[in-house]
């Protein structure tokens, strides 16, 4: 006998054609028009005068609100886990909104940058007032959460720091922390495939370091990271090595931007020596959220909740800033969850069984 799935009461996606005015011409000119995914719980339609707690969805990097809603092989995607985790009592009723902040470098870090867009901006200042208004939601700070993994994790404390008045309680699934960790090593990576479209092209011999290295000191594109741009934007398959490089040039254009610069960020490393730029990334470690936090102790103290968790073989090093973050929180005396677990950076969903319950009870609360 074939084995069922159970089911229960799938709620509804709701699909809105959202306009952003913060997004319009935007340094990359990525549409300013988004699809914007609300899940709403059964109850939605089935208790009319009922108002519901809100939590918002900020995706991993290379990832939209829309991948979090469609089908799943061998799964669940977040609204029917969700679901799942209602009709079992596991967790309230609560409204997940899933907006989509992709961009031609992949993504961005839910943080403003002239480099990308100002996606902190298009989250805090219109899309919750949006939601308010358009759903039955507890429009307060107190019934307001978001959560996210890895960049969306990232995403997700780093608002708990910079927008306190906007959310009060996050869960930070594996996301970014530790930047000497989890940064550096593939920054030599890019370094390597960027120098295939550096110019004139090299040949074997004696090579003037010091004449090379001339034009890149400062962080500062020789035009090989353009011309690799024009190459990964023309191209009709993406190389997972090519994926890395787009990531950590949208690291660069997302920690520190410069409009006066070539593609208008700046790199933290000699393009050809591969030495660090102390100055250049100094502006990538105030992002850092194991350096962040000592300057946002009152805004975290005022969280109704903060998860934080991470796979003890995260592929890509978070691990060990997972537990940086949770040290530093207790040094503070904020209270956190941090949980580890047996499991790397990938498909790491199942998580959410854990601390969706975590945010909407800490959201549910008067």
């Amino acid at each position: 006998m074939p084995i069922k799935r159970a089911k229960w009461a799938p709620g509804k996606v709701v699909e809105i054609d959202f306009d952003s005015k913060v997004l319009r011409k935007n340094y990359l000119g990525d549409p300013h028009k988004r699809k914007l995914h609300v899940w709403l719980p059964a109850e939605y339609d089935t208790q009319p005068k009922r108002r519901f707690p809100v939590i918002f969805d900020l995706v991993g990097y290379s990832g939209s609100g829309m991948s979090h809603t469609n089908w799943k092989n061998f799964g669940e995607n977040v609204p029917e886990r969700a679901a799942r985790l209602i009709a079992s009592k596991r967790m309230a009723p609560a409204i997940l909104v899933f907006p989509d902040c992709f961009t031609a470098y992949g993504g961005n870090q839910y943080i403003n940058s002239s480099a990308i867009g100002r996606y902190a901006d298009y989250l805090v200042d219109e899309l919750v007032p949006f939601i308010d208004k358009k759903f039955r939601t507890l429009a307060k700070r107190e019934h307001r959460g978001c959560f996210g993994k890895s960049s969306g994790g990232y995403g997700a404390i780093t608002h708990a720091m910079k927008y306190a008045d906007t959310w009060s309680a996050i869960a930070c699934h594996s996301g970014d922390a530790y930047f000497d960790f989890v940064y550096r090593n593939d920054l030599a990576k890019t370094l390597d495939h960027l120098a295939r479209y550096s110019e004139p092209k090299r040949s074997a011999g004696m090579i003037d370091v010091r004449a090379l290295e001339k034009k890149v000191r400062q962080g500062i594109d020789d035009g090989r990271i353009k011309r690799f741009l024009e190459a990964f934007f023309a191209s009709r398959k993406v190389s997972s090595d090519e994926g890395h490089v787009i990531m950590m040039l949208c690291m660069a254009a997302s920690y520190d931007p410069d409009p006066k610069s070539p593609n208008g960020f700046r790199m933290p490393v000699n393009l050809e020596t591969g030495e660090l730029i102390q100055k250049r990334w100094d502006a990538w470690l105030i992002h850092d959220p194991i350096i962040a936090i000592d300057h946002h102790v009152k805004e975290l103290r005022s969280m109704r909740g903060i998860w934080i968790d991470c796979g003890w073989s995260d592929q890509y090093s978070i691990h060990y800033g997972a537990r940086i973050l949770s040290k530093r929180l207790a040094e503070h005396r904020i209270e956190h969850v941090y949980e580890e677990f047996d499991d790397n950076h990938s498909d790491i969903d199942y998580r959410l069984d854990v601390s969706l319950p975590f945010l909407v009870d800490a959201l549910a609360g008067d």
